[in-house]
């Protein structure tokens, strides 16, 4: 393993970390980061979607006291009624992921898909936040059964790279009448079981191509990441409370642009 690609890695998952949670689409963010380090340390795109590991670890350790209280206390019925609502949120992209995750990744995962979803993505994100609408659902502990189902269906977007699995959410919450803080923390807790997921699927199926210098490198990455994401959440929290998203749909807008006139 050459030291490079350990910068390499570090680099990149603290790119992870930052971007996970706010909806950019780090997906993208580390694909174009990737591609302009000249990454190809392991092949597949394994090493960009398992170190997300990281950034969902940095969750947990966050939001530890929730996490805790539905383990020990999952017989009371909100509980129950939250962890319904993960799973239902769960299950379209775990379904979906999971018929289509090859030709997904074949017929998505270039420089002008990216660059589409991120500017489509920023226009959307601009004219949802600005319309005018009421929050009905201000605790997490009110989101319907059907409701986290519908938002679990948004979350299917984000199978392309660059419309951003946090911003798909959360944007499909706001529709769905959650307040921006209800929306980015279930995203949050969305995000657990869904990157989990995907990133321990992507593991298994190229797990034989895999050596031990790969594994150096994306533990590296794992922690840049989980370090990184920690210092991002709370931020995220604290400003989507008082702040809209159209700072984030304008960034999205020049990146693509960026991204589309002189990396496709």
């Amino acid at each position: 393993m050459m030291l490079i690609d350990i910068f390499k890695a570090a680099f990149l998952g603290i790119i992870e970390g930052l971007t996970e949670f706010i909806p950019v689409s780090s997906t993208a963010h580390l694909l174009l980061a990737s591609h302009l380090i000249d990454f190809t340390a392991i092949k597949n795109n394994l090493f960009e979607i398992v170190i997300q590991l990281g950034a969902i670890l940095a969750i947990c350790v966050i939001y530890r006291r929730r996490i805790f209280d539905l383990l020990v206390h999952f017989k009371e019925k909100s509980q129950q009624k939250f962890i319904l609502n993960l799973i239902l949120a769960f299950l379209p992209a775990a379904i979906i992921g999971a018929a289509l995750h090859s030709l997904l990744k074949a017929l998505f995962f270039n420089n002008l898909t990216i660059a589409i979803a991120l500017i489509l993505g920023g226009i959307v994100m601009i004219a949802i936040d600005r319309k005018p609408k009421k929050s009905a659902v201000e605790e997490l502990e009110k989101i319907t059964p059907l409701n986290a189902f519908y938002i679990g269906l948004f979350q299917c977007l984000a199978m392309i790279p660059g419309v951003s699995r946090s911003g798909a959410t959360i944007i499909g919450g706001l529709l769905l009448g959650l307040n921006r803080k209800v929306a980015a923390e279930f995203s949050f807790f969305l995000a657990i079981p869904t990157i989990a997921a995907a990133s321990l699927y992507d593991l298994y199926k190229n797990s034989s191509e895999l050596s031990f210098a790969d594994i150096e490198v994306i533990s590296v990455g794992l922690i840049a990441s989980f370090l990184s994401a920690l210092l991002v959440i709370k931020w995220f929290i604290n400003f989507v409370s008082k702040n809209s998203f159209v700072p984030f749909g304008i960034y999205r807008i020049i990146v693509g642009t960026l991204v589309l006139i002189f990396l496709s």
